[in-house]
């Protein structure tokens, strides 16, 4: 694959840090949750894990309502990253919940966001590595 687009971002000291963008864009603190035992006073790589993932999975949505005919200009879609343990390790589950306008009916809807799934480049990386729920609203 040839990269049509690079986005770079640096960490420091993991999840008690700071992420920053080469463009600066993003300069953030960083902080565990606090179910995890942090003080919850800054972002987690989970929460800009699930607003990448909304946002890149809206825009496959849209993307495919075009070639579909179909108005999904209305459409919202939240990420919902879970963390937990997973054998020695930690691992990720994903469910999107994605809101359709009432003007779709329910079987176009659910073939529209079958299809952005297959379109959207974070659903290619997660697909076979972690348990990804679609549930349409």
């Amino acid at each position: 694959m040839d990269a049509l687009y690079t986005a770079v971002a640096t960490a420091t000291h993991g999840r008690e840090g700071r992420a920053v963008t080469n463009d600066g864009r993003i300069d953030l603190a960083l902080a565990m949750p606090v179910e995890l035992g942090g003080n919850g006073q800054g972002t987690n790589p989970e929460q800009l894990f699930a607003a990448g993932y909304a946002a890149c999975f809206g825009s496959a949505l849209g993307l495919v309502g075009r070639q579909a005919k179909a108005d999904v200009s209305e459409a919202a879609v939240t990420a919902e990253v879970g963390i937990g343990k997973q054998g020695e390790g930690f691992g990720l589950k994903v469910t999107l919940r994605v809101e359709l306008p009432d003007t779709l009916d329910e079987a176009t809807g659910r073939k529209l966001v079958e299809a952005a799934h297959q379109v959207c480049p974070y659903s290619n990386a997660t697909r076979g590595n972690i348990e990804v729920n679609l549930v349409i609203e």
